[in-house]
């Protein structure tokens, strides 16, 4: 009978959790998306236009993700007000997050402006330097108005909410598309841009995103209990000083771990056009696959927020332990199916024979951390929920930069432990990192959980 009553909170989380999930899982893909439709719509105009663009990508998507890990704060301290009927509190901290989302946008958008001297110093060709600024310059138009559709998000994310993340998502998506089209080809008496254009393209979607979603926000009957748009506060640095103090190690967190493919890439740059294919191949399959537990880590973050907002610590941390048993029987189909058909898988990218044999051998790799991976994810998101990020940052930056990247360089490019083994290895580093950040994130969050449990028998 226990193991049936087991059974069926079970079942019942995990619908929870797929509810709120599914809907965020669909955005984070057409997010991804906009990215293939830029890189391939680019590449059909010419070689220089496609290199302009993936130079762009490098530098303005860690600072994307940066920027929106900060405003991620917003989310469990919405989701433990939601879930402790305060709905009057909630008002005044999203439109504090808003200012700070002004900020970090504007401050994002500057460094963008300004990122010549990056190019410069990674020796960039200097023909491609221009296209490059030109297209990172058309992206930042549109940072300040997306952090603020984040914080959106996040406010809606927090109360369960997760509908509008899928449809602007898709919107966004439908719009990148035509878009790019007439700035790239200089359509309607627009002159032809090029890889220029999709930066502009980029920026408007971006603007739309966050004009639909205040629309939604603002006259949906969802949200008036919030009042959020009741009246006018201007910034109040204790609160900022809070959410800050959650966000930031979330930000730094993110930017760790997605920075630390950015530098094997480098890293790899000096063994060959082939090796870098090859490499790319598999970063970019990983990548898509990572979405399905990075938002079922995004969906965790909210079920253990409310749950601790209603006072049920004991709820939150078997919320916790759902998500990362499903996020954990999803990487086991992945890796399957990343084992089973590397090679058909890396043959979708390219025919070259001598790329797809290194990308089914990175394949293999990438197959074996999708369960260390999970873990870390959803452990991540839980902790979030918790708001215990700041010792997440510690750990998840010891295991990336201070273990997993020393292994793979000592492995990939040394002969400290023999023949030098080159992607191989560095990649074999990242499977240690991430066990490591999978193992150092479990036992966090189970600390925290009975730490949380604790003082609930103490009040």
């Amino acid at each position: 009978m226990l193991a049936q009553t087991r059974l069926q909170r079970s079942r019942t989380e995990l619908c929870g959790l797929l509810k709120l999930a599914t809907p965020i899982i669909i955005a984070q893909l057409a997010n991804t998306a906009m990215g293939f439709v830029d890189t391939v719509m680019a590449g059909r105009v010419s070689p220089q236009d496609l290199a302009a663009v993936a130079l762009g990508n490098s530098i303005w998507v860690p600072v994307f993700l940066l920027m929106t890990g900060i405003l991620l704060a917003t989310t469990p301290k919405v989701a433990q007000r939601f879930g402790a009927g305060t709905h009057e509190e909630i008002g005044p901290l999203v439109r504090q997050a808003l200012w700070l989302a002004l900020a970090v946008g504007v401050g994002a958008a500057v460094i963008l402006w300004n990122a010549e001297i990056v190019l410069e110093l990674m020796s960039v060709d200097p023909a491609l330097i221009g296209p490059a600024m030109g297209y990172l310059r058309a992206v930042a138009c549109g940072f300040p108005a997306v952090a603020l559709y984040h914080v959106l998000r996040c406010y809606s994310d927090g109360l369960g909410h997760t509908r509008p993340s899928m449809v602007m998502g898709l919107l966004g998506l439908a719009l990148n598309i035509p878009l790019n089209y007439i700035f790239i080809y200089g359509k309607l008496g627009l002159p032809a841009m090029g890889g220029v254009g999709c930066g502009w393209a980029t920026g408007l979607v971006m603007t739309f995103m966050f004009l639909s979603m205040l629309w939604w926000v603002k006259w949906a009957p969802f949200y008036k209990a919030s009042a959020i748009f009741s009246h006018f506060e201007w910034p109040q640095w204790p609160v900022l000083k809070r959410l800050l103090s959650v966000g930031l190690p979330i930000g730094i967190s993110v930017f760790a771990e997605s920075s630390i493919f950015a530098v094997i890439a480098l890293l790899i740059g000096g063994l060959g056009a082939t090796v870098v294919a090859g490499h790319q191949i598999a970063l970019n399959f990983s990548s898509m696959v990572f979405m399905i537990p990075y938002s079922l880590g995004m969906a965790a973050t909210v079920r253990v927020g409310q749950a601790l907002g209603r006072g049920e610590p004991r709820e939150a941390r078997f919320a916790a332990g759902v998500s990362m048993a499903a996020a954990l029987g999803y990487a086991c189909f992945s890796a399957s199916l990343m084992l089973l058909l590397r090679e058909e898988i890396a043959q979708i990218y390219t025919p070259d024979t001598a790329v797809i044999a290194v990308a089914t051998t990175l394949l293999v790799y990438t197959a074996l951390f999708q369960f260390s991976d999970a873990i870390q994810v959803t452990a991540a998101g839980a902790l979030r929920g918790y708001q215990d990020t700041r010792v997440t940052m510690i750990l998840t930056l010891f295991a990336y930069w201070g273990i997993g990247l020393p292994v793979g360089y000592a492995l990939g490019l040394t002969d400290l432990f023999g023949t030098p083994s080159g992607p191989s290895g560095l990649w074999q580093g990242l499977v240690v990192g991430l066990t490591c950040a999978g193992g150092m994130l479990a036992v966090r969050l189970a600390s925290s959980a009975r730490k949380r449990i604790r003082v609930a028998k103490m009040a």
